[in-house]
C-alpha cells in the first residue's frame, strides 16, 4: 500500500521514535553497517564452526575498531565539505569585491535562464547585488550549486559509532548470554533472529527518513542483510573446509 502524505506530515516535528531526524541518516548508515559486519563475523565463525569465545572476541573487536573507524571517517568526511563550502563562499565574496561586474552578469544570465525579462529581470539582479551576503548565497546555490549541512561533525561521528555498537552488538547477544549464564540453544539461529529483527527496525526508520513505503525499506535492509550474512558464512565454510 502507497502512503498517503500530507504537507504537514512531510514536515512535522524533528523526531522519529526517540532520534533525532537531523541525524537519522548516520544512525540508519551505521546502524545497518554495524549489524552486517557483526553479524558476517559471526556467520564466519559459524562456517568454520568456531568456537564461542573467538566469536565474541573477533565480534566484539569488529565493533570497537570498526565502530570508531567508521565514526572517525564520517567526522572528516562532514568536516571536509563544510571546509570545501567555506573555502568556496570566501571566494565568492573576493569575486563580488574585486570582479564586481563580471558577478553582476553572472546574476543576470542566471535568472534569465529562469524566464526573468526586461524590468524585472533588473529589479531581481538590483535586489540581490545590493546586498552582498544575500548575492553570495544566491552564488552559492545557484551558480555552484552548493549548500551547507548544518549538521555538526562530532554529533554525526557520534551517531554513526552509538549506532554501530547498539545496533551492531545484538547479533552478539546471544553469545554473550551463552557466555555469561551457560545459556543453552542454537546461539546461530537466535542470532540470526535477532539481527533480522534490528535490521527490520533500521529498514523502518530509513523508510521514515526517505518517505517511502515501509514495506520495501524493510524488505530491501533485510535482503541486503541476508546476502551478506550469506557470503560471510559461505567464505568461512569454504576457508574451513580447506584450512582447518
Amino acid at each position: 500500500m502507497t502512503k498517503a502524505f500530507t504537507e504537514d506530515s512531510l514536515h512535522s516535528g524533528r523526531q522519529i521514535w526517540i532520534f533525532d531526524k537531523e541525524y537519522i541518516s548516520e544512525f540508519v548508515y551505521g546502524g545497518i553497517d554495524g549489524a552486517v559486519t557483526t553479524f558476517a563475523v559471526v556467520a564466519g565463525a559459524a562456517g568454520a564452526n568456531a568456537d564461542i569465545i573467538w566469536v565474541l572476541i573477533f565480534g566484539f573487536a569488529n565493533l570497537i575498531a570498526d565502530g570508531f573507524s567508521m565514526s572517525v571517517g564520517n567526522y572528516f568526511s562532514v568536516k571536509a565539505e563544510r571546509d570545501n563550502f567555506e573555502k568556496h563562499k570566501k571566494i565568492e565574496y573576493w569575486e563580488i569585491e574585486n570582479l564586481r561586474e563580471k558577478e553582476v552578469e553572472e546574476i543576470r544570465e542566471i535568472y534569465e535562464a529562469k524566464g526573468f525579462k526586461g524590468e524585472l529581470l533588473e529589479q531581481v539582479v538590483e535586489v540581490i547585488t545590493s546586498n552582498n551576503d544575500v548575492w553570495v548565497d544566491t552564488m552559492m546555490k545557484e551558480e555552484l550549486e552548493m549548500t551547507k549541512d548544518q549538521k555538526a561533525p562530532v554529533k554525526t561521528a557520534f551517531a554513526t559509532f552509538l549506532s554501530f555498537n547498539v545496533i551492531g552488538i545484538i547479533p552478539l547477544l546471544s553469545y554473550v548470554m551463552s557466555a555469561l549464564f551457560d545459556f543453552q540453544g542454537d546461539l546461530f539461529l537466535i542470532s540470526c533472529i535477532a539481527t533480522g529483527i534490528a535490521l527490520m527496525i533500521v529498514g523502518y526508520l530509513k523508510s521514515e527518513v526517505t518517505q517511502t513505503s515501509h514495506f520495501k525499506g524493510i524488505l530491501e535492509t533485510l535482503l541486503l542483510g541476508g546476502l551478506a550474512a550469506f557470503l560471510a558464512y559461505l567464505a568461512g565454510d569454504v576457508l574451513a573446509a580447506y584450512l582447518l
